[in-house]
């Protein structure tokens, strides 16, 4: 007698695409509320280095800021009369950088970073202090210079604290700007190195 055939499994690819809906409802909805962090944080973090930015430049000390100012700031009056643009995207910021352009004591290219990066499916931010060490001689690439780093703060941005952004800014922007009054620069990298771990050296 011949075998009757099996029913075809017809509910095989319905389950896996309800699965698969779901997953990426979830996803979604994570990359969103992510989003949402980042947008907060950097209008905030925007706002904060601008200030530092002006503070610096009312001692004719001069900084550079990474994006652009005119992007994300309108102005009335540069460079103290200002707002934030209604129109920028700042949730799609990935680095903030504060970088001192004073070419003595070696202080060219010493910055302030903010980034976010992601490690085993989390999204961290992370603040940084890079100041240049000097240069050195590669044979292939020619000479390139060195820099060091500090690691400030790194958190998931889930995590993140505003309190706590602020009171590192604080600490770091203090003795910074004191630094530059007093024109000693391996003063204030003593103290970065005194209350913050070291990150890792790179070239450029």
């Amino acid at each position: 007698m011949a075998n009757k055939p099996k029913p075809r499994d017809e509910d095989w690819f319905e389950a896996l695409d309800a699965e698969l809906e779901k997953e990426a409802s979830s996803i979604k909805n994570d990359v969103a509320e992510v989003n949402r962090t980042k947008r907060d944080i950097n209008m905030m973090a925007l706002q904060d280095m601008w200030k530092v930015w002006l503070r610096f430049n009312r001692s004719n000390i001069h900084f550079s800021i990474q994006p652009e100012y005119s992007e994300f700031l309108r102005f009335k009056e540069f460079p103290e009369d200002w707002s934030l643009r209604e129109d920028f995207r700042f949730h799609a910021v990935n680095s903030i950088e504060l970088t001192d352009r004073t070419a003595e004591e070696g202080r060219m290219g010493d910055s302030l970073k903010l980034f976010y990066y992601s490690q085993d499916g989390k999204y961290y931010s992370r603040l940084t202090f890079e100041y240049f060490e000097g240069e050195h001689y590669y044979k292939y690439s020619g000479w390139k210079r060195i820099f060091g780093q500090y690691v400030l703060y790194d958190v998931p941005v889930h995590s993140f604290s505003a309190a706590k952004f602020h009171e590192i800014l604080a600490d770091v922007v203090r003795s910074w700007y004191e630094s530059h009054l007093r024109h000693s620069r391996e003063t204030y990298l003593e103290h970065l190195k005194t209350r913050y771990p070291a990150g890792n050296s790179f070239s450029e």
